[in-house]
């Protein structure tokens, strides 16, 4: 499969609890399909398989399932009574709509297909260690019903243990337009139809796509704040500043939040815990936040950071990017697992132990291949504007063993591999400081030319913020961003440039 280190165990060391939501949001993700070796349904035209028993517990729509079905037309079907039956084809509808023909259902790609040619397959495996294990559905060469010859789907569907987060991966989804006019939907659909969501541009219709990703979740789909802080004596009693709470909470107005030991208080508005240096009296101990209309529980745990959690080299408490004594609001790839319990820090497909030191002999070296001031193994991206995950050449899963020119360096890490050149005039010219930054990011402009344009962009690829001028920008707050790693766009003239920064 590509994420070939899914062997590595985790030492997990922290409980989390999940809270039932239905307010399913869906954002586009990077492209990144699993591949593997993984035990085969029997398919057949317009059936649903038996139950299939998940090993751990997911919450859909709030109801926790353990087993669901899977239909050969593309999706997971959590209704038990679904098992080894008829699988409706024909879809005329839009989601959600109390009269479309799939309930309670994860729809990867519905649409109707007819594998029993056996010229494609229908996959299923669990990966990774729990509490972050990911079942990972997997349809691939798929026949259209009609237009078995011509037209085939290959996509995922991907859940993930703890947070429910829920990922399509559409690797080639053909059309069969002269059937069902071409009908299909990528979304979510719940007991009764009532309420459902589809991916942008992917509700009921007939389109096609190639490398995409889609994922469902639910704002704040854990209704729980983690503080994870190193137990210096490991007795399990430390002090939480409980500053980091409501920064985290509440970046642009930390005072609306207000701390309380129970739900009661925190209801009733009474009782605040008076000092922001509180030492816990159990391990862990839960109380409760309170603002902007949310209260949510707090759970701050003493560990012991002598252990390496995620097994990846780097120590636990190295493990705090942003140096603000909680490990667990630290999360540099955005997968909902933070850096202490992750041994691919940096979502890049090689694991942090690869990447943190340069010379396995010394290992207090830390390797910053693009000088850009994020260390390797917190960085997707060597300089070149190309992903690591996508310098994976010979398609084996493992960037760290590409390197097409012979040369000793892998690809991933040579800039000059992906351009065809040792560098770039503006990029040499210009440079953002400080990195890590918390306040402002500074512009340092050699050139003579005016940057007109500045975007900053989450590590998913979604906009945060934008600064435009007809003078040339010199510099931008970043005052207002949560912390983690950021990709800023610089428009000068006719030409874009990337870099990255990370926000302390």
């Amino acid at each position: 499969m590509r994420k070939s280190y899914f062997q590595t165990v985790f030492l997990l060391i922290i409980s989390l609890q999940t809270f039932a939501q239905s307010n399913y949001t869906v954002a586009s993700i990077p492209f990144q399909p699993y591949s593997g070796s993984l035990p085969v349904l029997s398919t057949s035209d317009d059936m649903c398989s038996g139950l299939i028993n998940l090993p751990f517990s997911f919450d859909f729509y709030g109801t926790v399932y353990n087993q669901f079905v899977v239909s050969t037309n593309g999706y997971i079907d959590f209704r038990s009574t679904s098992a080894n039956s008829f699988s409706p084809w024909s879809i005329n509808m839009t989601i959600p709509n109390a009269s479309f023909p799939v309930k309670n259902a994860i729809l990867g790609c519905y649409h109707d297909m007819n594998n029993s040619d056996a010229q494609g397959t229908v996959n299923y495996g669990v990966y990774g260690t729990a509490p972050y294990r990911k079942f990972i559905v997997s349809f691939y060469n798929n026949s259209h019903f009609s237009c078995n010859a011509t037209a085939k789907s290959s996509f995922q569907m991907i859940l993930h243990e703890t947070s429910n987060l829920i990922d399509v991966q559409l690797i080639n989804k053909q059309i069969c337009s002269s059937w069902n006019n071409g009908n299909a939907v990528i979304g979510l659909i719940n007991s009764t139809g009532t309420l459902g969501i589809a991916a942008p541009g992917r509700n009921t219709g007939a389109w096609t796509t190639l490398n995409e990703g889609w994922r469902f979740s639910r704002p704040g789909y854990l209704n729980v704040y983690s503080f994870v802080k190193c137990d210096a004596n490991t007795n399990g009693v430390e002090e939480f500043n409980l500053q980091v709470v409501q920064n985290d909470l509440s970046p642009s107005n930390p005072s609306a939040i207000t701390l309380y030991l129970t739900q009661a208080d925190a209801q009733a508005q009474v009782n605040p815990i008076s000092s922001l240096m509180y030492t816990n009296i159990s391990n862990p101990q839960t109380i409760y936040a309170s603002g902007n209309g949310v209260i949510k529980q707090v759970i701050l745990s003493a560990i012991d950071c002598s252990i390496d959690n995620d097994n990846d080299t780097v120590s636990t408490d190295l493990e705090d990017a942003n140096n603000d004594t909680n490990l667990a609001n630290d999360d540099t790839d955005a997968d909902g697992i933070p850096n202490y319990l992750d041994n691919d820090d940096d979502g890049d497909y090689v694991l942090t132990s690869l990447e943190y030191v340069f010379n396995r002999s010394a290992t207090t070296t830390i390797l910053d291949t693009d000088s850009d001031s994020i260390p390797n193994y917190l960085d997707n991206d060597d300089g070149d504007g190309v992903l690591t995950y996508l310098e994976d050449y010979n398609d084996d899963g493992d960037p760290s063993n590409d390197d097409t020119n012979s040369n000793g360096t892998p690809d991933y890490l040579e800039f000059a591999v992906a351009l065809g050149l040792e560098g770039n005039s503006i990029n040499n010219v210009i440079n953002l400081f400080p990195n890590p930054t918390s306040e402002v990011l500074n512009i340092d402009n050699k050139t003579n030319e005016i940057v007109s344009n500045v975007s900053i962009y989450s590590i998913s690829g979604a906009l945060i913020k934008e600064v435009k001028s007809t003078n040339s920008i010199e510099s931008i707050s970043v005052s207002d961003l949560q912390t983690g790693i950021y990709f800023v766009k610089l428009s000068i003239n006719d030409e874009v440039k990337n870099y990255k920064f990370i926000k302390k």
